[in-house]
């Protein structure tokens, strides 16, 4: 009798429905900061190379971050019996980012906004937690955006004629660096090309800083920076070194408030002055 009891369990766990682990939306991974609540998977996820969100510092109040975007929903396994609680969430992402010298920007019962900085990095991180053991992650990395349009030289060669200078937005450095980007290439074949156009026209390139670091260096480096571009042209495009003039003006000349990442880099330029 007891065999044939055993038998029946047997055969009856045999057929019950074995829950299949849930796998990761194709394409999603965690972010590198980040790993995952233990039993938990990507359900869906969404990352932008820039992009903005607004991250909630307080009642009422939030704060417009712009950057790298990452979005990443996580569900809980359908089979574990014990899911983690809200507060278990948050306040397991609260400690990791205190452990990397960051804090805690706001907080409510489901919510969370929290700041690090890492390896020079800002990042800013919103954690929503939900009662049936999901989260979510929105994470920005602050930067400014990549300038993919360059003004072409008719457009620049008009403004040199009504204004007498031009702000060339397109040129990259790495920061504290005067060597030209390879991606810069574009403008400087633009301002090549306006040169190319007249020529009888010449030009002062004034290099410009944000207001970040000392000022002898931002004078030295914005000096530089014009330097290169006008060695760029000599040697790559053949201008004549007679018609450029290096300039550097450092964080002199700011064209938006040093106060704010966009303003910052909006300031770090280079301007083409009529000689």
């Amino acid at each position: 009798m007891k065999r044939t009891v055993c038998i029946l369990l047997g055969i009856l766990l045999f057929t019950l429905p074995i829950v299949a682990q849930q796998k990761d939306d194709k394409g999603c991974t965690d972010h590198p900061l980040f790993t995952r609540m233990p039993d938990s998977w990507i359900h869906h996820c969404a990352q932008k190379e820039f992009d903005a969100y607004a991250f909630t510092i307080g009642n009422g109040k939030t704060a417009q971050v712009e950057g790298q975007y990452w979005k990443i929903a996580y569900y809980p396994q359908a089979a574990i019996k014990s899911k983690p609680s809200e507060l278990q969430i948050l306040r397991n992402f609260e400690n990791a980012v205190k452990g990397l010298g960051g804090a805690v920007l706001f907080s409510d019962k489901s919510k969370e906004t929290l700041r690090l900085t890492k390896d020079g990095k800002e990042v800013w991180v919103e954690v929503s937690a939900s009662f049936t053991g999901g989260y979510g992650l929105t994470i920005v990395e602050k930067k400014a955006m990549t300038q993919d349009i360059v003004a072409n030289a008719d457009a620049w060669s008009n403004d040199l004629k009504t204004s007498g200078h031009i702000a060339v937005y397109g040129i990259y450095f790495d920061t504290g660096k005067s060597e030209i980007k390879p991606e810069s290439e574009q403008a400087i074949g633009e301002i090549a090309k306006l040169l190319k156009s007249d020529a009888g026209l010449k030009v002062h390139v004034v290099g410009h800083t944000d207001n970040v670091g000392g000022l002898d260096a931002n004078m030295k480096l914005s000096r530089d920076r014009a330097d290169a571009v006008v060695q760029a042209l000599i040697r790559n495009h053949g201008i004549v070194a007679s018609r450029l003039n290096a300039y550097g003006d450092g964080p002199y000349a700011p064209v938006a408030s040093n106060d704010t990442e966009e303003g910052r880099a909006k300031n770090r330029r280079v301007e083409l002055v009529k000689q």
